[in-house]
């Protein structure tokens, strides 16, 4: 992500009015040349022409992210990239839905797709407000499995599972192209092609996808809606996959484009700055001719770097194309690509035939997308717990409202901004009416005093505040702040002299900011650090302490021995405050959770679930006073409050955009029932995860597909106000399921509750027996029913055959396993209700034969901890990076044929010699054979050598490649 980027959209236009100076989009043109006809066909043959017309810098200058107009050919100039994850992003006033954690919450592809509609509908109203200003090509959503709750961007993604992220993601850009037959409302490219799940050293990280994950997971989160046709292309990611930059790999053609209806018409970017790494944190390449040659070939097709200056990337495009690196032929495919998707926006219509003119800038918050974001925020609660029932609230209760969240709403990094903001407080307010509501932040109110001088920190009053000073009068109105911990060692200051942050301004500490924010960290945290003679104040972002300079506060001390010292004197006590409120009512509400912005978020990933000591230090004291509590937990990932088990009723929510307090004042009240189901798997703590750069979930035991071990709630969990029966479990055909047929599996589901509620039913199958290890269970279907009390309904589920396929290493490719499945169904992964079987029919993988080249890859097995998938060479192919001890193992190896010999194909960058030895059964089973492996002087210099065998005999056996004395990469073996 690239800030640069971000500040040059928002000074595009500030509000729904978008003013533009329009050097952007001339009026359209009336040259036929530029008006290719609607059929798909005759669109691409106008696109043909147009790129013979042009020269090659003319060319070169379409694949940068800002592309100036060529006049010569009536083309207008074109960025690539606007931001509408959950709502217009960075471009002023806009609709704010609920993070994508949210919509994946609800479990409603139907809904979703009304809500990428009206985001749709507002980044055209923007575009059209802002004569072009504003692009079409939109960098949403972002469909990265959420296998690990510490990634900084979770609230991005939509699921750990590739179903539910597949079925929402489709859906949501099915509403951003539009529904028009021939032309698209946006241009959606989905975020981030492949194995990006960490913010720690997110450019040099290498994901190691095995094949057999690479095909049944990671790209199945990418794969529906492209095939779709709903998103046009992938950006591709910061980091490496098997020891290769995303921004070249060659998977951007071999997948994508295959997926795609028309290929010609894909569209793949790179994220922010990226090809720059090439040459640079990922030394990858020796100049940005090679780089960005290889990032061409591979399938890139614009390149997001420098903001809007192009010319460091037209100048290496054009160097390459100079020196050989790069042909004509491959320039003008991108060139092409780049313009099919123009002319599928629309470009080159006439103003009277363009189906999306009618979309202005009226289009922009309208009453129908509030209304819509209410629903949103609604559908996307979770209702984690209640038990005994305190939910829902009763209207003739009296209420305390406590938390730090409980009067705030906050915007993330991809919000737009809130035309306005409902908060918990506000929507509870307005339900019950301000006498049976009483409010209580639950945070303490300080004053700071310095201890050298004995004088008071006080803060300017006003909108723009003041720098922070000392003053030797005791004037609680201009010295008291709210203290909020967001994390451990993060906390907020809002002086009551003005509701502003207190902020850093030139090192000066400032009472301004209107929220926290902030790239990287933000600007308004400050740690409190105890020292013998009181605490100093250290300010996160520039990791400076505060010190004492004429008088005004400076964050300027890089030694605590510099800094001021200050005694923290508690003038309201938050919990005391909180606990009174909440006895004093008949139920108190506490919210808590998290900051979107601070303790994790893009460029930083999280250490803990746990939520902040003093929230959670709230919640145990609320709830020992108030049995009647109910939490509510606004997060953007999993969290732990350690006091799950005391509290009655727990209600998870996202920050779910300007709608969140009524929504949330919905739900307690019974207006609906929360029918949101939890899209990923809650662990109880960090120590249940792996390193968070283990993308072998399998091997790792990650997401409920692999047996995630005592999550705190499991995946699909979610409760209800009502009570639902499944009966009647019908699995057909009653026989085997051929291969040109479908299963059909139907459940009577009926609503044994009071009042009329949403349940989302849930099907599972798992494969009793395999030749390789396959996962515990697969969501294979879902669906979200609304019933009123006492009402049934059948709900029916197709799976065709191929849905059962797996990915065969043996011979790299997918097939269909003979075997029975169980298929379970029920209302979470966790609850299952109803069991049948299927017995599908399929292939038996037949014994490996190794007597033709086999990669070192596709192994049944390996030492994982001790290898490294690599890259074979910069352009294509994976090897295995091996050292001393290190073993991959390949199972059911037809030896019958008694084999005399084999070769493998191992490179060795190293001086002197590794050996490989083979070995039957297991890595310290008999010894079949070894040799000697010296060194290649490089490492994509692979060299055969001949491994003599012994007793290589018999059927189904299982063979070790081991190893010893030193590193190697191994390519290839094959039995003679």
């Amino acid at each position: 992500m690239d800030t640069t980027r971000r500040n040059l959209l928002a000074a595009i236009g500030v509000g729904t009015g978008l003013a533009l100076t329009g050097t952007v989009n001339a009026a359209p043109k009336e040259s036929t040349e530029a008006q290719p006809s609607r059929g798909t066909e005759q669109r691409n043959e106008r696109v043909d022409a147009l790129v013979e017309r042009l020269s090659t810098e003319e060319k070169v200058s379409l694949l940068h992210q800002y592309q100036p107009p060529i006049p010569r050919v009536n083309l207008d100039s074109f960025r690539t990239g606007t931001e509408a994850l959950h709502g217009v992003a960075w471009l002023g006033e806009a609709t704010v839905f609920p993070q994508a954690i949210g919509l994946g919450s609800t479990w409603d592809p139907e809904l979703i797709e009304r809500v990428g509609s009206a985001v749709g509908d507002e980044v055209r109203g923007k575009h059209n407000a802002s004569s072009g200003g504003v692009g079409l090509n939109v960098w949403s959503p972002t469909v990265d499995p959420l296998r690990d709750p510490r990634w900084g961007r979770n609230e991005e993604g939509y699921s750990e599972d590739p179903l539910v992220s597949g079925e929402i993601a489709t859906a949501y850009t099915s509403g951003l192209a539009g529904d028009d037959p021939e032309y698209l409302k946006t241009a959606p490219v989905l975020k981030h092609f492949i194995g990006y799940n960490n913010e720690t050293d997110r450019t040099t990280t290498n994901a190691e996808l095995p094949p057999r994950l690479l095909h049944e997971y990671y790209l199945q989160f990418f794969r529906p809606p492209i095939e779709a046709g709903n998103a046009v292309g992938v950006m591709a990611s910061y980091n490496r996959v098997n020891g290769r930059p995303m921004t070249v790999s060659p998977l951007l053609n071999r997948f994508v484009r295959e997926w795609a209806p028309d290929s010609g018409s894909v569209l793949n970017v790179s994220d922010a700055w990226a090809p720059m790494n090439l040459t640079g944190a990922q030394e990858y390449f020796e100049s940005k001719e090679t780089a960005r040659a290889h990032a061409l070939r591979a399938g890139l097709d614009s390149f997001t770097e420098n903001g809007s200056d192009s010319s460091i990337t037209t100048d290496a495009i054009l160097g390459a194309l100079e020196n050989g690196d790069l042909n004509h032929r491959d320039l003008d495919e991108a060139v092409r690509h780049v313009l099919r998707v123009r002319s599928l926006l629309g470009e080159f219509l006439p103003p009277s035939e363009d189906p999306y003119a009618d979309l202005t800038e009226e289009v922009i918050g309208r009453p129908a997308h509030q209304e819509l974001a209410r629903e949103a925020a609604r559908k996307q609660t979770v209702l984690l717990k209640n038990d005994p029932a305190v939910l829902p609230v009763s209207e003739d209760d009296s209420v305390a409202v406590l938390g730090p969240l409980s009067d705030r709403v906050f915007e993330d990094w991809y919000s737009g901004t809130m035309p306005y903001r409902s908060t918990p407080v506000d929507g509870l307010r307005d339900r019950f009416g301000a006498e049976q509501i009483h409010t209580a932040v639950g945070a303490d109110q300080i004053a700071l005093r310095e201890r050298s001088s004995d004088k008071y920190v006080t803060a300017g009053v006003g909108k723009g505040g003041g720098v922070l000073r000392l003053n030797g009068t005791d004037t609680p109105s201009v010295q008291l702040f709210e203290a909020v911990q967001w994390t451990e060692t993060a906390w907020t200051l809002q002086a009551t002299a003005n509701d502003r942050y207190v902020t850093v301004d030139d090192d000066q500490l400032v009472n301004s900011a209107e929220r926290p924010a902030g790239w990287e960290m933000v600007q308004e945290t400050f740690e409190f650090i105890d020292v013998d003679d009181g605490v100093l104040l250290r300010h996160r972002s520039s990791e400076q302490y505060v010190a004492i300079m004429d008088g005004a506060l400076h964050a300027s001390a890089e030694r605590q021995s510099d800094a001021a010292r200050f005694v923290r004197e508690v003038r309201r006590d938050g919990v005391e405050t909180a606990v009174e409120a909440a006895t004093d009512e008949d139920i108190a509400v506490v919210v808590v959770g998290t900051h979107p912005l601070i303790g994790g978020r893009e460029t930083r990933d999280r250490e803990t679930l746990a939520i902040a000591p003093s929230q959670r230090d709230l919640l145990e004291h609320v709830v020992d006073a108030q049995p009647h509590t109910v939490l509510v937990i606004e997060s953007s990932y999993p969290v732990r409050t350690g006091v799950e088990k005391q509290l009655p009723s727990i209600l998870w929510t996202s920050h779910a955009g300007q709608e969140t307090g009524r929504a949330v004042a919905d739900v307690l009240v019974g207006d609906v029932s929360p029918g949101g189901r939890l899209p990923q798997t809650w662990p109880r703590s960090v120590e249940q995860l792996p390193d968070i750069t283990e993308y072998n979930i399998a091997k790792a035991g990650m997401t409920y597909r692999y047996g995630q071990e005592d999550p705190l709630y499991a995946f699909g969990h979610g409760r209800s106000y009502s009570s639902f029966e499944y009966e009647n479990l019908r699995v057909s055909p009653r026989g085997t399921l051929d291969s040109d047929d479908n299963a059909t599996i139907t459940v009577r589901v009926t609503n044994t509750g009071s009042m009329a509620a949403d349940e989302v039913v849930q099907i599972y199958t798992t494969q009793r027996h395999s030749r390789t290890r396959r996962p515990d269970r697969v969501l294979r279907g879902f669906e979200r029913i609304h019933l009123a009390p006492d009402e049934s309904t059948t709900v029916e589920h197709s799976i065709d055959h191929s849905a059962f396929s797996c990915w065969d290493v043996t011979r790299r490719k997918r097939i269909v396993e003979r075997a029975t499945h169980a298929v379970l169904v029920g209302s979470a992964s966790d609850d299952i209700r109803l069991r049948g079987s299927l017995r599908v029919d399929g292939d038996r993988i037949p014994p490996r034969d190794l007597s033709k080249e086999t990669r070192a890859v596709d192994a049944d097995d390996w030492s994982w901890s001790k290898i490294e998938l690599l890259d074979r060479s910069r352009a294509e192919g994976t090897v295995v990076g091996m050292s001393d001890g290190s073993w991959v193992s390949f199972v059911d190896v037809d030896l019958r044929s008694k084999p005399t010999e084999a070769t493998v194909s191992v490179a060795r960058l190293e001086s002197g010699e590794a050996t490989i030895e083979l070995r039957h059964g297991s890595p310290s089973g008999r010894m079949l054979g070894s040799t000697s492996i010296p060194s290649t002087d490089d490492k994509y210099e692979y060299a055969s050598h001949s491994v003599p065998l012994n007793g290589a005999s018999g059927n189904r056996q299982d063979l070790c490649l081991v190893v010893r004395d030193g590193a190697v990469r191994v390519n290839m073996i094959r039995l003679k």
